[in-house]
């Protein structure tokens, strides 16, 4: 049983137990997965809708949102055209029951049936018959310049909201909003299609509200070090509550040169200068500038008390004690916990960018954990609270799929949604029909949304049965393709595989030949071009090694483990040839079985606790795997053996460590008992914890990753 227990720094972990007040156990997992920079650590601890970035961090922002505004004014008709998996069908029902909530003559399309993948001079055919003067691509349209050009041609407008990396030339738009595109200004690149639609629609509904372009200073100054011979004073310039300037300067009392301070330039911009207490404040700046000076501010005291309650009858610096977000920042304290308090008030003052915002992050949940986004940075906080929208409150919409799953009225993972939510909305686009799942997500009647999600399920069982068939046509040529590759890589192409199998099948493929880092399933697409998917394990980066035959794709994305692609069946050849040189020249790629361990336990640390801890870390996913615990000396008091078959068969344990009994499975291990291990011996185990619901109930579970007597 190979594992790692990597070394952590005790001065990281004693930092983050300090600075965060943080249990032992936090600290060390944070530590040893490389959380240790407070930009990252804040979005495994916090929640608040303050910690995401803004959508006007975007270049584009305000003149996507001023184009949509201009469409609701002159009654135009918008089309929003999206993608047909999971992810481009919840940015499309997304933003087209925002844009008809709103007034605006809203219709969508996206790719049916066999139609490929983005925004084509087709699809310019079919939105010139639809009379619309505005075109939202969702989930693409970043790679589309020809189509869009051809819009531009007919007078059609387009905006751009993509989350796929640009080609050289980027299409003509209004507005592109991507975070793939490094002049888009946004500091978190791996949004999904959904999450850049979510941040839109927040820009949007800012925009109807008197906080749109809105310009303020907020300023905080205090004595200065030493004899109260000097002020400092901060101020933080803000533009649509986003951080344009600031300025600390320490002025000598009485002596300051007003005209060529830098402090008085700062605020002679003719903003409203905004304070918590007007007097305290005046008192500072009139023995920094003199009493002769006439500086008009503005107090929001008031204004904060109203909508966060904590703040009332309390100063600055005693709120700064209290701040979370001060954590966060690096020094500055009392102006930091101003520009938090006054930004969360703005936000919090208006239900359309808090409360019923976040009802809208169940469909951003399910396309982040569906297009395998890295669950880092805001991804967590984001998916996190659709997470726990789907558990607490889902939408009528997903009420009826969620009843069928046995998903309802229990707290959801993101392992969930992955396993038995998405596959369901998938199957509607896989087999060429995602207005089914569109429809099902736009309708407000009940009956309706019944039909549509029978619909659905009827659809995923279909796309269930073509992918046995399809795998059971493909098994012998994923033999023989490991054999020709030397087990380093798997290639498959059949005319027979619809595309919208292709990433199904190479999971499976991957699955079932384990001695190969990566396969690709290749199918033809229709009119002259080729659709393929890769998934690889092992360190085998499928994006990189697609990137190496850019010149030969229309297109392509993905993540390390998983990637797709278009190109024109013409260049098949000449691919093929590229990838089987490439194969050949890699190294061979032994199987890393090796299992990261997040933490040792003993018999005090392994206890019902253990769970807050595990539940507290996600959601995990991508770039964020479940915790891995290990512990020596647990004690097996009893075995059951599951399944009919010896080799692939499963085990149910019982394992006693400490005060506690711990019930377990151990998948595909039958095979290994009573000669590797047996009852009343102690082991060395290392385990994942979580829940199993059963007919209600919930209790504590571990499944054993890898078990060995000691």
């Amino acid at each position: 049983m190979d594992f790692t227990l990597s070394r952590v720094h005790s001065e990281d972990v004693m930092h983050l137990m300090e600075h965060y007040h943080l249990p032992s156990t936090w600290a060390t997992v944070l530590a040893r997965r490389g959380v240790t920079k407070r930009q990252d650590v804040r979005f495994y601890l916090e929640n608040g809708l303050g910690y995401l970035h803004s959508p006007f961090l975007f270049e584009d922002m305000e003149s996507a949102v001023e184009r949509v505004l201009s469409a609701m004014e002159d009654k135009e008709t918008v089309c929003v055209f999206g993608d047909r998996d999971a992810d481009g069908i919840t940015s499309t029902a997304l933003l087209v029951r925002e844009l008809r909530s709103s007034g605006i003559d809203t219709s969508y399309l996206l790719p049916e049936g066999d139609e490929p993948y983005g925004l084509t001079l087709q699809a310019v055919e079919k939105i010139k018959a639809l009379n619309a003067t505005l075109v939202i691509t969702v989930d693409c349209g970043i790679s589309c310049v020809d189509a869009i050009d051809e819009l531009n041609r007919n007078g059609i407008d387009t905006v751009v909201l993509d989350h796929h990396i640009a080609g050289e030339i980027k299409p003509d738009a209004i507005a592109i909003i991507d975070p793939k595109d490094p002049e888009s200004g946004y500091p978190f690149e791996h949004l999904a299609g959904c999450g850049v639609v979510a941040k839109f629609i927040w820009a949007l509904r800012f925009a109807q509200t008197d906080l749109w372009k809105s310009s303020v200073i907020l300023l905080h100054a205090e004595p200065g070090p030493g004899e109260n011979s000097t002020t400092i004073i901060q101020a933080v310039h803000l533009e649509n509550l986003v951080e344009v300037d600031r300025i600390i300067d320490e002025v000598p009392n009485g002596n300051i040169d007003l005209y060529s301070s830098r402090i008085v330039n700062f605020l002679n911009r003719n903003l409203p200068i905004l304070v918590l207490d007007k007097s305290t404040e005046l008192k500072a700046l009139r023995n920094a500038f003199g009493p002769g000076v006439d500086i008009s501010l503005v107090e929001i005291r008031d204004e904060l008390e109203k909508v966060i309650p904590s703040v009332k009858s309390r100063g600055l610096f005693e709120l700064s004690k209290r701040s979370r977000a001060v954590m966060y920042k690096d020094g500055h304290e009392e102006l930091e916990t101003l520009v938090s308090l006054f930004t969360s008030c703005c936000i919090y003052k208006y239900p359309e960018l808090s409360s019923k915002w976040v009802q809208i992050l169940d469909l951003v949940a399910i396309g982040t954990i569906a297009d395998l986004m890295p669950l880092k940075d805001e991804n967590r906080i984001l998916v996190r609270l659709g997470l726990d929208r789907l558990s607490n409150a889902p939408c009528q919409q997903l009420t009826p799929l969620l009843s069928k799953q046995n998903l309802i009225s229990r707290p959801l993972s993101s392992q969930d949604v992955g396993w038995y939510v998405s596959p369901v909305i998938n199957a509607s686009g896989r087999l060429g029909r995602p207005s089914v799942a569109v429809e099902l997500l736009l309708s407000d009647s009940l009956d309706e949304i019944e039909k549509r999600t029978n619909e659905l399920f009827e659809l995923n069982k279909e796309r269930q049965k073509r992918g046995e068939e399809a795998w059971e046509r493909v098994k012998p040529k994923a033999k023989k393709s490991l054999e020709d590759f030397g087990s380093k890589f798997v290639l498959i192409e059949d005319k027979s595989i619809e595309r919208g199998l292709t990433g199904s099948l190479s999971s499976r493929v991957l699955k079932e030949c384990g001695a190969s880092p990566a396969a690709m399933v290749l199918a033809d697409a229709g009119d002259g071009r080729i659709s393929a998917s890769i998934r690889s394990r092992n360190g085998f980066d499928s994006r990189a090694f697609l990137a190496k035959f850019s010149s030969l794709l229309d297109d392509f994305g993905g993540h390390k483990y998983a990637g797709g692609f278009s190109m024109k069946a013409e260049n098949l050849p000449a691919f093929r040839k590229k990838v089987e040189e490439e194969v050949f020249s890699m190294d061979a790629f032994e199987s890393d079985d090796t299992i990261n361990v997040d933490l040792m336990l003993d018999k005090n640390t392994l206890n019902e606790n253990l769970v807050n801890l595990v539940e507290s870390f996600e959601p995990y996913g991508e770039q964020n795997p479940p915790l891995v615990f290990m512990a020596e000396g647990p004690e097996i008091k009893n075995i059951v053996e599951l399944g009919n078959d010896r080799e692939r068969g499963h085990l149910k344990l019982t394992l006693s460590y400490g005060r506690y009994l711990w019930n377990c499975v151990f998948w595909s291990a039958r095979g290994r008992y009573p000669n590797d291990f047996t009852v009343g011996d102690q082991v060395r185990v290392i385990f994942r914890l979580g829940r199993n619901y059963w007919k209600g109930s919930a209790s504590l579970q571990l499944t054993i990753m890898g078990m060995e007597r000691l």
